[in-house]
């Protein structure tokens, strides 16, 4: 694809969308440099940029859990050269966590593809008696109350996947939250806490090198990062699905045919193979979709973590 593909567009399209991009696209990263969040957009935008000859530059906007560069994304001019790169927090979980927000995650944004799904792992410490999801539900039964997880933070993937792993389960477990997945890893190893479910790049090295023990993926199917590891699902709990994710969103007017050319760029960048390949390395799926598809996502993803937030009694100010 090459810079001003007015051949995407019907006769009689904006000329604004005709020209499309003719100066540098800003990519909204509402967390700090180095996370998944930004290495996705750095690695798209650097792609866009030698496809459309436009800088991409990444504007990283952390704070208040995504909130902040949520609300400058979802406030920002709709045409095209500011976008979003959203997250299962940003787009599925923050409006019903924090009830006072200023901007809407559905109304307020123009999905343009699902980018990647990075699953959570369920690990446990080695000193706990459990090698399946079926001997951690038991154990756990019987002994109610008594095991603890931790999570890097109260409403992160994480917690709420143990929530929703609770629910499904009828298991009583302790929440610990902490500052970052960091401190979590290093308990779990530790015997401080019992288990946890977080995203699997922080952990799998350790599982690989025998210091926690993995018992699922929260994966509808298996990770090609570690075939090995059933699904959550399959090993025990029918069903249970809970991903972290990451897509590229605009602001609600952005006219549709910018919309649909950048999702078309963005499907044709996940399938090169060192994309492919380094975003296979950080332990996530690529995925590629149609603005349509991931906005059916994201409103499924919505109902799907408002019950377990309203379930688990989770709230946010």
């Amino acid at each position: 694809m090459v810079s001003g593909c007015a051949c995407l567009f019907a006769p009689g399209a904006p000329v604004q969308a005709q020209r499309y991009p003719d100066k540098p696209i800003r990519v909204i990263v509402p967390y700090t440099p180095a996370g998944t969040t930004d290495i996705l957009a750095r690695l798209i935008g650097q792609k866009m940029n030698e496809s459309w000859g436009q800088p991409v530059i990444v504007d990283n906007r952390p704070g208040a859990n995504g909130n902040i560069g949520t609300e400058i994304a979802a406030r920002a001019t709709p045409d095209g050269y500011t976008i979003i790169m959203g997250a299962a927090a940003t787009h599925s979980i923050n409006n019903t966590l924090y009830p006072k927000l200023s901007w809407d995650a559905v109304r307020d944004f123009a999905p343009i593809s699902l980018v990647a799904v990075v699953p959570n792992i369920l690990v446990v410490g080695n000193s706990l008696p459990v090698k399946s999801v079926k001997e951690l539900i038991a154990y756990a039964k019987a002994n109610p109350g008594k095991l603890n997880y931790g999570s890097p933070g109260t409403g992160s993937t994480a917690h709420l996947s143990m929530e929703l792993f609770k629910s499904m389960t009828g298991v009583n477990l302790n929440h610990i939250p902490y500052k970052g997945s960091a401190g979590v890893l290093a308990d779990v190893m530790a015997g401080q806490i019992s288990l946890t479910m977080d995203n699997i790049p922080v952990y799998l090295p350790q599982v690989q090198a025998g210091r926690i023990r993995a018992l699922g993926v929260s994966s509808a199917r298996r990770t090609p990062a570690a075939p090995e590891i059933p699904t959550v699902s399959e090993a025990g709990v029918p069903g249970l699905e809970a991903v972290t994710w990451f897509g590229l969103l605009a602001p609600a007017a952005t006219p549709k045919p910018i919309v649909e050319m950048l999702s078309v760029e963005t499907a044709r960048i996940l399938k090169l193979a060192d994309v492919h390949k380094r975003i296979s390395e950080l332990g996530a799926e690529p995925v590629g979709s149609t603005p349509q598809q991931y906005a059916a996502f994201i409103r499924s993803e919505i109902v799907k973590w408002r019950k377990v937030i309203q379930d688990a009694g989770v709230r946010l100010e």
